[in-house]
Parts: C-alpha cells; sequence; structure tokens
C-alpha cells in the first residue's frame, strides 16, 4: 500500500524556520511529481510547492516564493520543504502529495494525512 508520512510540523514564532519531511513508501518513486499542499480554516487548498520527478524543475506559490525551498532525494524516497521567514499566515495543515501527472495539475494521486504547522509570537 502507498503511505506519505509527514514531520517536522509545530509551533514557532514569526521569523522562524521550519523543515518538513515525508517519506513515501509503496510506489516508484521516481516516477511520481511530488508536491505539498497547504489548507488553513476558510481558505481553500493551496498547493504551495511542488518538484518533478528528478528535481529538475520546481514551483512556488508566489505567497511562499523566496521563503521556502522544495527538495527530492530519490534515492532515499523522501522529499522535503524548508521553510524560513515564517509569518503567521504561513499557519495551516501542510499535506505531502504524488502525483503521476505534471505538478501544476492539482489531481494528485496519493495524500499524506497531514502535519500542523502554528506560526505565531
Amino acid at each position: 500500500q502507498v503511505q506519505l508520512v509527514e514531520s517536522g510540523g509545530g509551533w514557532v514564532q514569526p521569523g522562524g524556520s521550519l523543515r518538513l519531511a515525508c517519506a513515501a513508501s509503496g510506489l516508484t518513486f521516481n516516477t511520481y511529481t511530488m508536491g505539498w499542499f497547504r489548507q488553513a480554516p476558510g481558505k481553500e487548498r493551496e498547493l504551495v510547492a511542488a518538484i518533478t520527478r528528478y528535481g529538475g524543475g520546481t514551483y512556488y506559490a508566489d505567497s511562499v516564493k523566496g521563503r521556502f525551498t522544495i527538495s527530492r532525494d530519490n534515492a532515499k524516497n523522501t522529499v522535503n520543504l524548508q521553510m524560513n521567514s515564517l509569518k503567521p499566515e504561513d499557519t495551516a495543515v501542510y499535506v505531502c502529495a504524488a502525483s503521476r501527472r505534471a505538478m501544476l495539475d492539482e489531481r494528485y494521486d496519493y495524500w499524506g494525512q497531514g502535519t500542523q504547522v502554528t506560526v505565531s509570537s
């Protein structure tokens, strides 16, 4: 069975940093586009960042560009999201997802359980 398991969420003060990790199993990892989504109360789900199968291309939402970095290690079946200069509006549940399609097609095939990120003073 396919599993995507996130870790690294928690509470940080504004301006702080957090690194999220997603461990994938049960799939041929290098055949999947990987993405990070977030969802906050009262807001639509947002694609925050995505990375192509071999890491040659990335996408970032305008709201996080310059602050977040997505990366993947196909030898370890992991994808990471480094989040710097965090703002209160970054508070959300962050979810790792895998897709057999292009990264901007949001019909991702597999989803993790999500990890809470809270940014407040």
